[in-house]
Order: C-alpha cells, then structure tokens, then sequence
C-alpha cells in the first residue's frame, strides 16, 4: 500500500514540478568533504536546451578517486574559469527559478563551498532547489525500516530503473539532462 501511494504522490509532485518550468542544475567536484569544490557545472532548460555547461578550475588539486569517477583531471580544468569567475552570471541564471537537481543538498552544498573560497556569499535563497533524488526514492517505493524513509537510488540506477537510454558519463551536463528525463518519466 505504501508503495502505491507513493508512487502516486510522486508522480504528482513530478508534474507539478514540471508545470513550474524549472531548471536543472548538476556539478562535478573534487570530492565529497568539506574543503571540495566544483569542477563541472551545467544548467539545462526544461526543455533541455543547455544553459550553462563550463567546466570549473578548482584551488585544490583534482584528487585521483575523484578522476575515477568523472574522468576529470587537473589537466582538463587548468585554463577553465573559476569560480568566481561564472559565479554572477550563474546566480544571475538561477535567481528566482525552481531549480531541480538530483541530490539537490549535495550540489547546494558544493556550490556554497566553492563560493566561499573565493569569498563569495552563496545565497541558495535565490533560488528554490527541488530534490529529484528524495522524489525519485519515493516513486521507486523502496522503504527502509531502519530510516523510516524511502532509500536513495542512484542516478545510475533510476536510469536503469526506468528504462531510460541516456548516457551516464558522470559529467554535468549529461547528468542534467538525465536527470530531467528522471523528472519527466516519474511524471507520464
């Protein structure tokens, strides 16, 4: 029963999202912790017309795990902008907009901290962020005694799940526009 109406509630909450125009933001980063940045940045339309696509010059190193993941190094990034270099036109892009983003606090928390070293403000009150990580676990309908909340799918497995033939490169870009088709097919 839980499933059903979770599915149910879902997929109403995808197209209500939907019927707001939102845009569709992902990143690559150096890595997960605290002192990690942003290396890889798009922002489609809900159309999927590309936005923004750069990549980002980060201060720190591009560690070799990270490398692994999205086939990013050091090298590929070394004459991108940096941060502060796309922040205005970026918050300008985002400013007043619902903004979808699968693992929406993760992303939120990674443009935050590469703002901050550049002494940059991040103010993600500019912009409303919707979580299509936390909606997709509730149309999957995969519930965790232990948590008391649906489990997280990967983006890889949501593709998998839902029979969608998009690339997963692990870049930002391509990463968007899954995650759009995630939004869209929880929707139909």
């Amino acid at each position: 029963m839980r499933r059903s109406q979770g599915r149910e509630t879902a997929k109403m909450k995808a197209k209500e999202i939907i019927g707001r125009n939102p845009l569709y933001l992902d990143t690559e980063t150096t890595g997960t912790g605290r002192l990690d940045e942003v290396i890889d940045l798009a922002v489609i339309n809900s159309d999927g017309t590309v936005l923004f696509d750069s990549l980002v010059k980060p201060t720190i190193p591009i560690p070799a795990g990270a490398t692994r993941v999205h086939q990013l190094d050091d090298a590929m990034v070394s004459r991108a902008s940096e941060f502060d270099e796309i922040y205005e036109g970026l918050t300008n892009l985002l400013r007043s907009r619902v903004v979808a983003i699968f693992n929406a606090e993760f992303d939120v928390r990674l443009l935050r901290q590469s703002a901050m070293k550049h002494n940059l403000g991040w103010q993600p009150s500019v912009f409303e962020t919707v979580c299509v990580m936390n909606l997709y676990a509730q149309y999957y309908g995969e519930w965790s005694d232990y948590h008391q909340s649906y489990t997280w799918q990967s983006l890889e497995k949501a593709r998998r799940q839902l029979g969608i033939n998009l690339p997963n490169t692990h870049r930002a870009l391509d990463d968007a526009l899954l995650a759009r088709e995630v939004l869209h097919r929880m929707a139909a």
